[in-house]
């Protein structure tokens, strides 16, 4: 437990720092989910729509600290070339 004045703030800003972090981190997770989703559905308009409200998004996740550049570029690079996947199938 935090004991001195210093380390009881650097605790409270922990809990603020955690919950903003964790919303910020669920609401890119569904913007994911709705691409998936659209992928899934096999539309095509659908999937684009999803994937260029989601590129956002996902950059304010490397900008707010909250996830890694690679992991975002990586991700992006993978959900394209899927949505791209989607109109020759």
């Amino acid at each position: 437990m935090a004991n001195t004045e210093q380390s009881k703030k650097r605790a409270r800003q922990s809990e603020a720092r955690y919950a903003v972090n964790k919303a910020r981190r669920s609401r890119i997770r569904t913007f994911l989910r709705k691409v998936e989703e659209a992928i899934a559905s096999g539309d095509q308009a659908a999937a684009e729509a999803a994937l260029k409200a989601a590129q956002p998004e996902l950059a304010r996740g490397v900008t707010k600290g909250v996830l890694h550049k690679n992991t975002v570029a990586r991700k992006m690079s993978r959900l394209s070339s899927r949505v791209k996947a989607v109109a020759k199938a």
